[in-house]
């Protein structure tokens, strides 16, 4: 099931074609199996509910505005002599991925915050011995 509708989508991008609307649909479906398995999904976090939706929005927009014919390139570059050609592909080079702002807003990557400090020399599983007085 969709964490956004196609509506929402339009809402937050511009209005569908009935083809667009169609691959919309599917590509939103993809997100929310994408996004699902990176995230613990509460149906009853409601600030969680709507950071998905707008999550799977963006990354379906990105996953329609690369061109079908060039894959993402965002610039070429060519020279006829000595042959060299260069492009630059627009990130993902249209395969689902999030931004690290998005990745804030759903509360995941960034840096670990949860190692316990050795204090004193002590740590807290030492000699087989659990120290409880953390």
């Amino acid at each position: 099931m969709a964490f956004a509708t196609v509506q929402d989508l339009e809402s937050r991008w511009r209005e569908l074609t009935e083809d667009e609307a169609e691959r919309a649909e599917v590509l939103l479906d993809d997100a929310a199996v994408y996004l699902s398995a990176l995230v613990v999904v509460y149906a009853e976090d409601e600030q969680q509910q709507e950071a998905l939706k707008i999550v799977s929005c963006n990354i379906v927009r990105r996953m329609m505005t690369v061109s079908d014919d060039m894959y993402g390139v965002t610039d070429a570059t060519m020279t006829a002599d000595i042959y060299s050609q260069r492009y630059t592909f627009a990130g993902g080079g249209g395969n689902m991925y999030i931004t690290k702002p998005e990745k804030r807003m759903l509360g995941i990557g960034g840096t670990l915050t949860n190692i316990r400090p050795v204090i004193w020399g002590v740590h807290e599983f030492s000699a087989g011995v659990r120290h409880d007085s953390w």
